[in-house]
């Protein structure tokens, strides 16, 4: 259906989001492009870039917004955010990978590998990779340091600090399901241990540099700030409260831009769990790499591993894999990851059933898993569905 700019109900008072038609322009939108469109243009962010493909192309993509309001900078394909814990998903790949190199046995105790592990003697690496270990989750929005502070951030140390604060387990290993940053600090560390490289190190070699993508484009760093986009939170809201509650506004937080106030550029102060940065497309191109058969990531082999949901010692489901989140739409089997922090919220999405997968960012703070891809993917999941097989063979339905 047709659908008129001067219809919309949101009134966007400050003009910082995105560049309008004049009134009596009519555009042809559908229906991902009318979900989208909203979201900038009703203030619920100030960009939004959105991307459906299958193992080899694109299929639908939107941009739309402000990487930077105050510069009126446009977002692009070379515009880079913040990805959090999208990065888990790496690191579970990464400790798949050493274990396929008969480095490290997943279903054995983390204190083999890690003499100095606190937190006793059964709780297996599987167990961290799918968070049933029990290890401790303060809220980490505080666990960040300036761009400036980066150089001479030692986090070991910090870490060790925080391991004494949460000193114990919250229950026996694989009860139940409780998410953990923290047990993926201590993932990050044990790649580090295996491996003799640092866990950027590792990663960068063994997983981003086997990917077509531009090196610039999937980093721990951020190598160009004017490609970075600024993060934001809404100036007036409950949640921008909080977030003084955990962290000095004072020294994270910028100016105020219309109905947003921008972040300072910072890191998070944990790689593994939380500290990749990147552009959409460079996300793509690593869904599509685990999409493919015969990829250059994992064996055909291996790969299923990263996708069996885990059951509890009482059997219960847990939506968790090693790393990802199961979830189904409209009867297509999904497996997820968000990625969410102070300023910035994404979520990467594949279906292998139908080999598609989705990818959306904002820059706005994010505080939970939204599965705000069900909304956009609803409407082109169904849509030319390809021929063949299931190429994850362990997850087909019974």
């Amino acid at each position: 259906m047709p659908a008129e700019t001067n219809e919309n109900n949101c009134v966007n008072t400050d003009n910082s989001s995105v560049k309008f038609l004049p009134p009596q322009t009519t555009i042809q939108m559908d229906e991902t492009d009318k979900i989208l469109t909203e979201q900038v243009k009703c203030n619920k962010t100030p960009s939004v870039q959105y991307f459906h493909f299958n193992h080899d192309s694109i299929i639908k993509s939107f941009q739309m917004g402000f990487a930077d309001i105050a510069k009126k900078k446009e977002v692009d394909s070379s515009v880079i955010y913040n990805a959090f814990s999208v990065t888990k998903t790496f690191t579970a790949l990464a400790i798949l990978q050493l274990s396929e190199k008969g480095k490290i046995d997943i279903n054995k105790p983390v204190i083999r590998y890690l003499p100095d592990f606190s937190y006793g003697t059964e709780i297996t690496i599987k167990q961290l990779l799918n968070h049933t270990a029990g290890i401790p989750n303060p809220v980490p929005l505080d666990w960040i340091h300036l761009n400036s502070e980066h150089k001479i951030f030692d986090r070991d140390t910090f870490f060790n600090t925080i391991y004494e604060i949460n000193s114990k387990t919250k229950f026996e290993p694989n009860e139940k399901f409780a998410y953990s940053n923290l047990g993926y600090v201590i993932l990050g560390q044990l790649i580090e241990r295996v491996s003799g490289k640092t866990y950027e190190e590792y990663v960068t070699e063994n997983i981003i540099r086997k990917l077509p993508v531009n090196p610039d484009d999937l980093t721990f760093d951020v190598i160009n700030v004017e490609t970075h986009a600024t993060g934001y939170h809404k100036k007036l809201s409950f949640s921008g409260l909080l977030l003084g509650l955990f962290i000095d506004k004072s020294k994270f937080m910028g100016k105020a831009a219309g109905r947003w106030r921008s972040f300072n550029k910072y890191y998070v102060n944990g790689a593994p769990y939380g500290g990749l940065i990147g552009t959409p497309g460079a996300f793509v191109t690593y869904l599509q790499e685990l999409l493919k058969t015969d990829n250059s990531l994992i064996s055909d082999e291996y790969r299923p591993l990263l996708f069996q949901e885990t059951l509890t010692n009482n059997g219960k489901k847990t939506g968790m894999c090693l790393s990802w989140f199961y979830g189904e739409l409209d009867g297509n089997r999904y497996f997820a990851h968000a990625g969410g922090g102070g300023g910035y919220y994404c979520e990467i999405r594949i279906y292998p059933d139908i080999k598609k997968g989705s990818v959306i960012f904002f820059n706005r703070t994010g505080m939970s898993d939204e599965r705000f891809l069900d909304k956009p993917d609803r409407f082109l999941i169904n849509e030319l569905k390809p021929a063949g097989n299931n190429v994850y063979t362990l997850l087909k339905k019974p």
